[in-house]
């Protein structure tokens, strides 16, 4: 399947760029698939590869030495991961799966050093979008020292819910959950059912309906 330009052109990294500038950078676009559950990246391998999801989801995480999983984000359409190794030359700072089917393109670390020679334009946008990692990265250390896990539950679910559509939000698991907010499934499991005691969320059939954002919010605001 041939890469397509359109899509190209909504990734933030080619933010900007004319469509001879997209058409040049899309001969050096590959494109992988992956299903549920396949490795994507290996912690602590050579980084060689930039991926932008296409289509389904990514989660990106670290493992402990005992087995315990931080999911560090997830990755949607548009979105890129791996970045800092294809930058720095180190190997990669976090595995990385699919949720469920997903579509990717990729671009060599080699191919990315010739892009950035010839568009410098993209080594603006690349500057951009490294802040907002670093943003979310700060982000998220707050929210695992200072917030109760019931207000990182609510956050979390305020953030899948807002400015997604149904085909961006991919089914999380209270594993997954879990992972992401830094605590035990069974303190999700709890969480929601005081979330939804609060009346704040509605579980219906293995799926959470957002009932009452503000009240969301408030508990989202509590600290320990």
């Amino acid at each position: 399947m041939s890469v397509d330009i359109e899509f190209l052109k909504s990734i933030p990294y080619f933010s900007g760029l004319d469509i001879a500038e997209l058409e040049a950078i899309r001969q050096l676009v590959f494109e992988r698939t992956a299903q549920r559950d396949e490795f994507i990246l290996d912690e602590g391998e050579p980084g060689e590869v930039l991926y932008f999801v296409v289509s389904g989801a990514v989660k990106e995480f670290k493992t402990s030495a005992e087995g315990k999983e931080q999911i560090l984000r997830i990755i949607r359409p548009g979105e890129s991961f791996n970045d800092v190794p294809v930058f720095d030359g180190g190997p990669n700072v976090a595995s990385a799966t699919a949720i469920g089917p997903v579509v990717l393109y990729g671009i060599s670390k080699t191919d990315i050093g010739i892009i950035l020679n010839h568009h410098p334009r993209v080594a603006a946008n690349v500057a951009k979008v490294l802040a907002e990692r670093v943003r979310h990265l700060a982000s998220l250390v707050e929210d695992l020292s200072f917030r109760n896990v019931i207000g990182r539950v609510a956050k979390l679910l305020l953030e899948y819910a807002e400015n997604r559509t149904e085909t961006e939000r991919p089914r999380l698991t209270q594993q997954e959950m879990a992972a992401m907010v830094g605590t035990a499934r069974e303190m999700v499991g709890r969480s929601i059912r005081v979330l939804e005691e609060k009346g704040a969320i509605r579980v219906d059939r293995h799926r959470i309906v957002l009932t009452d954002k503000e009240a969301l919010r408030e508990t989202a605001g509590e600290l320990l």
